[in-house]
């Protein structure tokens, strides 16, 4: 009898590549397909037969049969401690910092605070069916521990780090140079590694961050290449003037963060909506990635993201798709390439739902250099799942009665009209871990 073992049944949603490039082919469904799961990883996909024949004695079996399994989303750009401030009225970026934010986050100091937000927070994005992301947490190394700390003891592949920041908050926000780099370095050498966590080296933005802070955070990607950079670009027009005045020597906000070395493959930068010619080049130049955050950028009034002019560029800009909360209005995925959608179509630019869906699980995966462990169903992989009900309300059972079996349609109906009710289950290590709506 095996305990660690099972077999989930469904209609596997397989991404060869990205159908924007490759086309028809970049995708495929077995209808009645199965996956084997033997100690949180992948043993076998195909036909349910087939897989049923493989299973080892006494493996569970869950059957999903008609509803798509998919990797599990995978979210780019997210802040935990922001939770209590999601859906705050009435400002832009550095006035809802503020007003809102920075209010909120000195209160995760308070380690059994910080616990009860990162509880909620990983049960919110698994019910969204959400198993990875980049997540910021505050100044206070006791946010970090707590985030990390609960990610473990759920087996989660996360990515998470301490904001640095020593200017432009408040007292209780601010490290200094020296000792956000100490707290950093410690943490890297505490969390990195352990279980399925990685760590990015987080600047907060610009604007909070001396020339001295950002060297201390250039030193420390050149002392742990194998770390993750975050930090935020261009998001607002009153944060880019602001960042020039700050730093009278530079000429756009994205030569800041190029003169302290925090460009590179392994760096995400949140929003990336107003950028000048050669920050585009810088971009596509160092492999950068650019994370799309559209509810954010709606809410706050900040602009439209330009999709098409990072994707043609020569060398192409990298790109991610993210829920930004709590600027981001919806933790769901779903909701957020629904988002997204509208607001390329703002700018002239169409979305299809496959690519849309090979964004959220193999493009992440692929653009945080994570392609060979999650956001594909292949054998060897980390067995982090969704099942999706296309029919899982009644607006969306009546629309798929007219979409006549068509994939296309089932998928662009899920990303319009699916929330967290349309994901079933979300398996996080081939665990079943959705969380109950609280009554």
């Amino acid at each position: 009898m095996s305990e660690n073992a099972r077999v989930v049944r469904g209609r596997l949603l397989i991404f060869e590549d990205e159908p924007r490039l490759a086309g028809p082919h970049s995708l495929s469904v077995i209808e009645n397909g199965a996956l084997l799961i033997e100690n949180g990883v992948i043993a076998g996909v195909g036909e349910a037969a087939e897989i049923l024949r493989k299973a080892p004695a006494g493996a569970k079996t869950d059957d999903h049969s008609g509803k798509l399994i998919l990797p599990g989303f995978i979210d780019a750009h997210i802040h935990y401690p922001q939770t209590r401030v999601i859906a705050s009225y009435g400002a832009q970026l550095l006035e809802w910092l503020q007003k809102y934010t920075f209010v909120e986050e000195q209160r995760l100091r308070d380690p059994r605070h910080a616990a009860m937000v990162a509880r909620f927070f990983l049960d919110e994005l698994f019910r969204q069916g959400t198993t990875t992301a980049m997540v910021y947490c505050t100044v206070h190394p006791e946010s970090v521990e707590a985030f990390f700390a609960e990610s473990e003891r759920r087996n989660a592949r996360m990515i998470a780090g301490k904001v640095m920041m020593d200017r432009n908050a408040p007292d209780g926000l601010r490290d200094t140079p020296q000792r956000g780099y100490d707290e950093t370095k410690a943490l890297i050498q505490r969390w990195r590694g352990k279980g399925r966590l990685d760590y990015a080296i987080s600047p907060r933005f610009a604007p909070t961050s001396t020339d001295a802070q950002l060297e201390a955070s250039g030193a420390l990607a050149r002392e742990h290449p194998e770390c993750y950079v975050q930090t935020h670009l261009c998001e607002n027009l009153a944060e880019i003037a602001f960042v020039k005045e700050l730093f009278p020597w530079t000429k756009t906000y994205t030569e800041v963060y190029q003169k302290y070395g925090l460009l590179g493959p392994r760096t995400v930068l949140g929003h990336c909506i107003h950028l000048e010619e050669s920050e585009v080049e810088a971009l596509a130049e160092s492999g950068s990635i650019a994370a799309f955050c559209p509810t954010s950028n709606l809410f706050l009034g900040s602009g439209l993201f330009d999709m098409r002019r990072l994707q043609t560029h020569s060398p192409p800009v990298r790109v991610a798709l993210a829920t930004d909360i709590g600027g981001g209005t919806s933790y769901s995925m779903l909701q957020t390439a629904d988002e997204a959608y509208k607001v390329l179509q703002m700018n002239g630019q169409s979305w299809p739902a496959a690519q849309a869906f090979y964004q959220m699980t193999l493009g992440n995966a692929r653009a945080l250099g994570l392609d060979d462990r999650i956001g594909a169903l292949r054998q060897g992989h980390e067995a982090d799942l969704i099942v999706l009900d296309s029919r899982a309300t009644s607006a969306m059972a009546h629309r798929m009665e007219a979409a006549a079996g068509d994939l296309a349609e089932e998928l662009f109906i899920l990303m319009m009209l699916g929330d967290d009710r349309a994901v079933a289950e979300t398996y996080v290590a081939g665990r079943p871990v959705k969380s109950p709506i609280a009554s």
